[in-house]
């Protein structure tokens, strides 16, 4: 899947994946405590649910997404909640990109559901934009998933799980906090089922 995929599927006055921001990025997020400028990276963002719900906790976030679809909404969101000022979109490879302003106290990556190298790739250039005493949150489908939960890609290698993060991780100078999966809820047709989810939280030392 590629941006043109992503952007034929945002093309739709509806928010996909609405405008209410992830509940595990609202609980690992919500406490942090940093020193300095709050500034923020959420990479592959999308419509902006949760870097507008970082914006309204007083966060500078930078949405990096490969859709422009996707972050013109984003930036119409956030105009909307009256925090346009504190959200800026960058068109970019979760890859490749790089960032307006870094170091940042706070990176988030949620949902990047691509293929464990890519990931990995991604996951460790997004660690390398954290400033000392920073954090890193990440939310993804569970590897897990797949026996125990409903929804989400059925692709293993798109799952990661507690291993896969750990490795992805190793020598980036961040610690660990939290790396587990945890009990979600996802609509279907027959109603809520359960859905199991993977989530970060590591630091760099100050």
């Amino acid at each position: 899947m590629d941006s043109n995929y992503w952007d034929e599927k945002y093309s739709t006055e509806e928010f996909i994946y609405t405008k209410v921001a992830n509940r595990f990025i609202v609980e690992l997020c919500g406490p942090l405590e940093v020193a300095g400028t709050k500034r923020a990276i959420e990479l592959a963002g999308g419509e902006g649910r949760n870097s507008v719900w970082l914006a309204k906790q007083g966060w500078h976030v930078e949405n990096v997404d490969f859709s422009q679809k996707a972050l013109d909404k984003y930036l119409a969101f956030a105009k909307e909640e009256g925090v346009a000022e504190l959200c800026s979109a960058n068109c970019a490879d979760a890859l490749k990109f790089v960032p307006a302003f870094s170091p940042v106290e706070l990176a988030v990556i949620g949902y990047l559901q691509i293929p464990e190298a890519q990931l990995e790739v991604a996951t460790r250039r997004l660690a390398s934009y954290v400033a000392p005493g920073g954090y890193l949150v990440g939310v993804w489908h569970s590897r897990d998933n797949l026996v125990s939960g409903f929804g989400g890609p059925r692709d293993p290698d798109v799952l990661p799980n507690v291993e896969t993060i750990t490795r992805a991780l190793e020598g980036t100078g961040l610690t660990i906090e939290v790396l587990e999966n945890r009990e979600g809820q996802i609509q279907t047709k027959e109603g809520l089922k359960p859905s199991t989810t993977l989530v970060l939280l590591a630091k760099r030392g100050a």
